[in-house]
């Protein structure tokens, strides 16, 4: 998954199971009526709804609307564009990018975790 540059200023996410939308626009530092845009123009935006049409996201919702944020923001993508980055053969690219880098960081760790025994 994409980590924006700006995500490090953004509210630690808070271990609740569902959040508002009021809340999810104060963790992800984007207004309420884009969110609801943004569920507009992104398939795999979909938060629950409830009683009268509430909206209420779960954690994986807040981070995907982060890194539609960094897309957009950080990284100057249109809605097209980053549309296009989160489904399709550029997500497949990227979680296997990151699916490496991940496999290189724990054996990098397993090797100073051995050198720090035999110290």
């Amino acid at each position: 998954m994409l980590e924006p540059s700006n995500n490090n200023e953004l509210p630690a996410i808070p271990g609740k199971r569902y959040f508002t939308i009021g809340e999810v626009s104060k963790l992800c530092g984007v207004k309420s009526h884009v969110l609801r845009y943004w569920e507009q123009e992104f398939p795999n935006l979909k938060p629950m709804k409830r009683r009268g049409n509430r909206r209420y996201y779960q954690r994986q919702d807040v981070l995907l609307i982060r890194q539609i944020r960094s897309l957009l923001y950080d990284n100057g993508y249109t809605i097209s564009g980053a549309r296009l980055k989160l489904s399709g053969d550029a997500a497949e690219d990227d979680h296997a990018q990151s699916h490496m880098l991940v496999k290189q960081l724990i054996a990098e760790l397993e090797e100073i975790l051995v050198d720090l025994k035999r110290a």
